[in-house]
Formats: C-alpha cells, structure tokens, sequence
C-alpha cells in the first residue's frame, strides 16, 4: 500500500478512523477525571496534612488511589495502542480533542497533508508539510 493517501483513500479510512478518535477523546476524558479524584484524595497529603478525604480512612484513600493509578495506566495503554495503530496507517494525530488529524499525500508530485477533523463529513481541506491547521486550503485550490 502506498505511502501516501488520496481523498479517495482518505475518505474511506473515515469511518474506521472516526471510532478511534471518538473512543481515544472518551479515554482522555475519563483519564482527566481519574486524575481530579487522585489529586482530590490526595489533596490532604500535598498541604501536609495526614487527613484523607471527610468520608475515607487514610488506608482506604490510599487503596483508591493506587486502584485509580492502575486503571489510569490501563487507559493510557490502550491509548497508546490506538495511536500505535493510526501511525500504522501513517495517519498524524494532531489532536485529540478536535480529532485533528492528517493523511499524508502528494500533489503535483510534492508532499502535502489532507487534513480532517472530527465532525466533517469528508476530507475537504489541505496544507503544506510546514503549515497546520490554520493555514489549511479547500481541496479545490489544488485542481
């Protein structure tokens, strides 16, 4: 399989790539939560005060933290994963928020991305290999 993407080629990755994107912004959101509960178990500890949370012992606040630690890892390492995956494809993560992304691909013989986010239908935009999203062009600049 080539290097480089079309918009036919783009297009059609689309649908597999936007149940990736969606499940690794999902991920992010709950690693920011398990991260706020970790920090607010633990608040007590970083003011130098030994009392955990109103409604925990010092033990059981130390158990949910090191659970929460665990499942943290977990979500990073699937993560990981999906982003081990899109570079498979050689698909560039830009963001995962936005699920920005970009295909590498050629026109005129010279290297471009085609750019996509979340929330568009189709691959409509592109830019140069020096540029990022607010430089991006309408494919029909390059016909």
């Amino acid at each position: 399989m080539s290097d480089h993407y079309d918009f036919d080629r783009a297009n059609a990755k689309l649908p597999e790539l936007r149940e990736t994107l969606l499940h690794l912004r999902d991920q992010r959101d709950e690693i920011v939560g398990v991260r706020d509960r970790i920090v607010e178990l633990n608040a007590p500890a970083l003011i130098g005060a030994p009392a955990p949370p109103a409604d925990m012992t010092l033990d059981e606040a130390a158990e949910e933290t090191q659970r929460l630690r665990m499942k943290m890892q977990g979500l990073v390492d699937q993560m990981q994963a999906a982003v081990l995956q899109l570079d498979g494809w050689g698909i560039q993560l830009r963001d995962i928020e936005t699920g920005l992304i970009d295909f590498p691909a050629l026109a005129a013989g010279r290297p471009i991305w085609l750019c996509w986010r979340l929330g568009e239908e189709q691959v409509m935009w592109w830019h140069e290999m020096s540029e990022g999203f607010d430089s991006r062009h309408r494919i029909e600049d390059l016909i």
